[in-house]
């Protein structure tokens, strides 16, 4: 089963691999050193989206990012799924492989969206026995994303970095940290987002994912935040960011963007930006200038 390599990590900064860039990239080049696609968009048999993959993936590594195997949910993963994700796990051989903790489907009908757990005892069994048939049917580490969220169980008898951190010792699997969802889901519950970064094994933790967030208000007029991936990575993320390499020593980092893509060089600005943070050469205080169209 492949694993997160031990020892010390090199910068390595990321972009989602969008169908407006593949030209530019094919043809000139990318400064970052990954890309990362959806799974769900890339199971197919063949064709010339995936024939273009395949040449993007003679030049960078890939990172392999699944939204539909709902790990939290009730139902085992379904099997047809995993066998379509092992079928193109083994043609285009990812570094890395992630999925959410989270569900996504519940007696035969599924939901646009990524949906929170309850955290206790009888859910952590049900989510390490379905990280365990995934990693058994891929043969490789799977990475747990944590997710965003607007709500909570009145029910959880644990922190959610308390739950990850037990779910990776049971099944060996390891931890997809998104900063951004962190620091969502901390302003949202009105918690420090910092409690989850710390929960979590130093080393268990492969890849980073870092993006913008759009903002409202609920009911009482609180502030609440949306995990949108429509705007620059903001100022706050960047500093919890930073705070994290600090602790962890540099982790392969990922630039999301899936809503008002812009220019090619605004992404590479912002992976360039994460990569910098890596190795301690940026500034403190200044952020990534780039144009966004």
């Amino acid at each position: 089963m492949n694993g997160i390599e031990p020892g010390p990590r090199p910068a390595l900064a990321g972009i989602g691999l969008k169908a407006t860039h593949v030209a530019d990239v094919l043809a000139g080049g990318c400064d970052v050193d990954f890309f990362e696609v959806h799974a769900e968009n890339w199971m197919v048999a063949g064709g010339p989206a995936l024939q273009r993959l395949a040449r993007v993936r003679e030049r960078w590594p890939l990172s392999i990012h699944g939204v539909g195997l709902s790990i939290g949910g009730e139902a085992l993963p379904d099997a047809v799924h995993l066998d379509r994700l092992a079928a193109l796990l083994a043609r285009v051989e990812p570094r890395w492989f992630s999925e959410h903790l989270a569900w996504s489907n519940h007696g035969g009908i599924w939901f646009n969206d990524l949906l929170p757990l309850p955290y206790d005892a009888a859910t952590l069994q049900r989510v390490c026995d379905h990280v365990g048939r995934v990693q058994d049917r891929l043969r490789r580490r799977v990475l747990l994303e944590n997710p965003s969220t607007y709500v909570e169980y009145a029910g959880s008898t644990m922190d959610e970095g308390t739950f990850l951190a037990e779910v990776v010792r049971r099944t060996g699997c390891g931890v997809l940290l998104d900063v951004n969802n962190a620091f969502v889901s901390g302003v949202n519950h009105r918690r420090d987002p910092w409690a989850l970064i710390a929960a979590l094994p130093a080393g268990a933790v492969g890849e980073i994912h870092l993006a913008g967030f759009a903002e409202d208000h609920d009911a009482a007029g609180a502030r609440l935040l949306i995990d949108r991936h429509g705007s620059p990575v903001d100022s706050a993320v960047w500093a919890l960011y930073r705070r994290t390499i600090e602790r962890l020593g540099p982790v392969p980092t990922l630039i999301e963007r899936d809503d008002d893509v812009p220019a090619l060089a605004a992404l590479e600005a912002e992976a360039s930006w994460a990569r910098a943070i890596q190795t301690g050469v940026c500034v403190p205080g200044t952020a990534p200038v780039a144009a966004e169209r």
